[in-house]
């Protein structure tokens, strides 16, 4: 069992000590899932984009990434988004733990449970329409109180709550568009964030997100026209904060879970 995964990007490869790859074929398509040790334990991580950073957001296959972890027996998720900065008051450079997503991707797999699948959760299966619920926490609270704890231990400042407004890609949004996410109650918007959170839910897998604000969304106050590059770039530039983040994050998690995603499933596992 592998208690902790990682889903994250560029600049996260070199995180783990002593990695190996492990290839799982999932039914939903084989994952390549990296294994080494951080904080002392076993910990999984995926690169969400591939090895060489070759898949866009909308192709990358989140069902296998999410599939694969739960064939590990991964409880926790900790993920890292790059991200645009929707709220003016969230500088470029800010590190935000959201609270909250909207979802607004079009063309996306967006769940497991399509009425034909059995899915098997810690050897039990579930199958037929599956209704999980994101409420009272959308976000797993025992990850996000262990990421905000160990910020704080570390001296890093990081925005406690925010909300995550999830697009198609490629392409980045219109200024309309930010205003409109803005009007929604948008802090924050980036293009990976879903449906990976409500697929770890469906798992009943613990989720939380670190996201690096690394830009002004378009039409907010000091935005500049911006490039792929440059996002990466200035990401790149957080990766040594938000690694030693992810390794105190873990040290810090509970051991046991109290949250209530463990019992995401309880009304439908055999």
């Amino acid at each position: 069992m592998v208690r902790v995964g990682i889903i994250g990007g560029s600049g996260l490869y070199e995180l783990l000590e002593n990695p190996r790859i492990v290839r799982l074929d999932t039914p939903f398509g084989h994952c390549d899932v990296q294994l080494g040790e951080l904080a002392g334990e076993e910990v999984a991580f995926i690169p969400r984009h591939g090895a060489s950073h070759r898949l866009p957001p909308y192709k990358v296959n989140y069902k296998a990434n999410l599939y694969a972890l739960n064939m590990l027996e991964v409880e926790r998720i900790i993920a890292t988004n790059a991200v645009g900065s929707i709220n003016p008051a969230l500088e470029p450079g800010t590190i935000v733990i959201p609270h909250d997503f909207i979802d607004m991707t079009k063309c996306r797999d967006v769940t497991f449970y399509d009425g034909e699948t059995t899915i098997k959760v810690r050897g039990r299966e579930v199958s037929g329409v599956v209704h999980v619920s994101m409420t009272p926490y959308t976000y797993c609270p025992e990850i996000r109180a262990s990421i905000i704890e160990a910020a704080e231990h570390m001296g890093l400042g990081v925005r406690d709550g925010g909300v995550y407004v999830c697009t198609e890609g490629n392409r980045f949004e219109t200024p309309a568009e930010i205003r409109a996410f803005s009007i929604l109650g948008g802090d924050i918007v980036g293009m990976t964030g879903c449906p990976e959170a409500s697929l770890a839910r469906e798992l009943a897998i613990c989720y939380a997100s670190i996201s690096v604000v690394t830009n002004y969304a378009a039409g907010v106050s000091g935005a500049v026209k911006l490039t792929q590059g440059e996002v990466i770039e200035i990401f790149s530039r957080k990766i040594q904060d938000i690694s030693r983040l992810i390794e105190e994050t873990i040290r810090r998690i509970p051991k046991r879970r109290e949250c209530p995603c463990k019992d995401a499933l309880s009304e439908y596992l055999k």
